[in-house]
């Protein structure tokens, strides 16, 4: 079970994984993202200390599409799956380092493109995605315009900005009549 509540977070910060997560590819949850982060970071808060060795984060780069260290890649061939696994800098497939399109061909008997063969899970991911839709998500969020996040948790200012001089008020105006003297009346006036 998740617990929801709300946390202060610069927003140039937010900004920063958002930029980061459409880099990457796929469209992963935000929530998703920042569990990860923190797991990892409870897990070994070293490795993210100032100054340390960004050479820690280790995956796979496979073309456009970047395969994090914990990736899953999986291809049905013949009735059955067979799995590899990013570990490191490589693509692990029964023992030995692989590229994409080797794996896809490993158990083929014809001709495979490992974009349109190949289901991919990385880290946080809860289902696994063809590597073309990953791609091809990486590609539309690459030409979609900057989002500018909405911060639901903002300071409340002291006082509410200043109406500019030339901007009116709209209030319902009430009809004449009976209901018209009883509006007048509880409005004030």
């Amino acid at each position: 079970m998740n617990t929801t509540m709300t946390v202060q977070l610069p927003t140039d910060t937010l900004l920063k994984l958002i930029e980061r997560l459409r880099r990457r590819g796929g469209s992963q949850d935000l929530s998703d993202a920042m569990t990860l982060a923190l797991e990892r970071w409870l897990a070994d808060p070293g490795a993210f200390a100032p100054g340390a060795d960004p050479s820690g984060l280790h995956g796979y780069q496979w073309k456009t599409l970047f395969l994090p260290e914990g990736t899953v890649l999986k291809s049905w061939s013949y009735g059955e799956n067979n799995y590899a696994c990013v570990e490191g800098d490589q693509i692990i497939h029964n023992g030995r380092a692989v590229s994409p399109n080797q794996f896809a061909q490993s158990f083929a008997r014809s001709t495979r493109n490992a974009w349109h063969d190949l289901f991919i899970r990385r880290p946080g991911d809860k289902t696994f995605k063809m590597a073309c839709r990953l791609r091809d998500e990486l590609i539309a969020t690459s030409k979609a315009p900057a989002v500018t996040p909405a911060i639901t948790a903002m300071p409340v200012p002291v006082e509410p900005p200043p109406l500019p001089a030339t901007s009116a008020l709209a209030l319902p105006v009430p009809s004449a009549g009976p209901e018209a003297a009883e509006y007048s009346h509880q409005a004030g006036h």
